[in-house]
């Protein structure tokens, strides 16, 4: 428990370092600078003078009565025919009428909350525009800050016993990530500013800092870096002929044409692309750290490894990694979109009409551009990470990247027999016989769990 997830990583040759340097840095300043010119400085004010008031209270009674009969209730009542009538009595805790009680009807509709004596609830003031001397009082919902509070204490423990530093620091990278969303790329598309645009420099702020903070500053995150962006670079451009080939306009859901009536300013259409980039980075980023650490560990495993090697090694484990993470990402987009998949089982128009909409050929290309981003980051990345840690070593060793031939009295890989055998070695009393071997000497493949490498 709490262990790192990989030993600290070799430095690399001075000449790689300088390299990386003089790569990496002109990417963060360019992103800095972006970052300054495209900062909103003039964001649009929100107006909430509309809204009512909420404040929070404590229910202290309920008083449930009999709903008036169908015939005594208006045709045009919102939400039909109530099923549970009454009162509720709120002791209000904030606010000007902090202290009183005050009664508000029992929630009715869908989505109302159910409320019993002793919850706490936010409740809102109705005035009435005719009458302003005269008020009604609502349930609106539940205060749910203390049970989400607990919530994140635990997930914020959780991951520092297990991580340590390594966790804290992912803390941190986690608040930053936040912080970069809500004070520059959210402000920075309400003011106007191009959203794929914002995206992508607020992307590359969140990867510059979550990266180095959480992994440090090495040769290994400065790979997985250049890997990330390039990779980001690569699903902006599919993104941007995939909306265009597909006719995409933005306006596939209800929250996108309610943002339209409250901000018209807003690219709908960059909006898609910026939201395919963002949700692309969380995927990303765990990818190319990943390979660029299966290389490094690999070669630390194994120094007589040769580039072409460590490349053809670490790609097998990006072939498992992509093809449980294309699962993942398709999975968290249904999941997201389960009211509108239960909706279109309900639509009787033919399959290839659903399939074509707007509102789900958006979710498929959404779906179909980040995969693609993904799988491209396997190779790109693990081919940086082979170069940069294969850089240094001598010539002769690497000489066409093909291993040096072996004798035939060459001792060979270590395998699972020879394991067994070196820990029975070390306990008293006669070895365990060994497996039923094959031609050349190997373990019956029958007999094996595994795989040999």
């Amino acid at each position: 428990m709490g262990a790192e997830h990989t030993r600290p990583t070799p430095p690399a040759p001075p000449g790689v370092r300088r390299v990386l340097l003089v790569t990496v840095v002109p990417l963060v300043v360019a992103t800095v600078v972006a970052a300054v010119l495209l900062w909103p400085r003039n964001a649009p004010e929100v107006d909430g003078g509309g809204d009512p008031a909420r404040y929070h209270g404590t229910v202290t009674r309920v008083v449930s009565e009999a709903c008036p009969s169908p015939a005594e209730t208006p045709e045009d009542t919102p939400g039909g025919q109530p099923t549970r009538c009454g009162t509720v009595t709120v002791r209000v805790e904030n606010g000007p009428a902090a202290g009183q009680q005050v009664e508000a009807p029992i929630p009715e509709g869908p989505g109302a909350p159910a409320v019993e004596a002793g919850d706490e609830v936010v409740v809102v003031e109705l005035t009435d525009p005719a009458d302003p001397s005269s008020s009604s009082w609502n349930v609106a919902e539940h205060q749910r800050g203390e049970p989400l509070g607990w919530l994140a204490l635990i997930f914020a423990a959780a991951i520092v016993a297990f991580g340590r530093w390594r966790g804290l620091a992912a803390l941190a990278g986690l608040a930053a990530s936040f912080g970069i969303l809500l004070t520059f790329v959210l402000p920075g598309i309400g003011a106007g500013h191009p959203p794929l645009l914002v995206a992508v420099v607020g992307a590359a702020l969140i990867m510059f800092v979550v990266l180095y903070l959480t992994h440090g500053v090495t040769a290994q995150t400065s790979v997985a870096v250049l890997g990330t962006l390039g990779s980001l670079v690569l699903t902006g451009v599919l993104g941007a002929l995939a909306t265009a080939a597909a006719h995409l306009t933005g306006f596939g859901s209800e929250d996108a044409l309610t943002l339209s009536m409250f901000q018209s300013d807003v690219d709908l259409r960059g909006l898609l692309l910026a939201g395919i980039i963002i949700g692309s980075l969380g995927v990303l980023d765990d990818v190319t750290v990943t390979q660029a650490a299966t290389v490094t560990e690999l070669a630390h495993a194994n120094p007589g490894l040769s580039r072409l090697q460590l490349y053809r090694a670490a790609t097998r484990v990006g072939r498992a990694h992509i093809a449980s993470t294309v699962n993942t990402i398709v999975l968290a987009y249904a999941g997201a979109s389960l009211p509108l998949l239960l909706l279109l089982t309900a639509d009787s128009r033919p399959v290839s009409q659903i399939l074509t909409s707007e509102f789900l050929a958006q979710e498929i290309v959404r779906s179909a551009v980040a995969t693609l981003g993904l799988i491209a980051a396997v190779p790109l990345t693990t081919g940086l990470a082979a170069i940069v840690t294969t850089a240094g070593r001598s010539v002769t060793a690497l000489a066409g990247d093909e291993p040096a031939p072996v004798s035939p009295t060459a001792r060979p890989g270590f395998d699972r027999t020879d394991v067994l055998e070196a820990l029975s070695a070390a306990r008293p009393g006669p070895p365990p016989n060994p497996p039923p071997a094959a031609s050349g000497g190997r373990p019956d493949p029958d007999g094996r769990t595994d795989s040999a490498w």
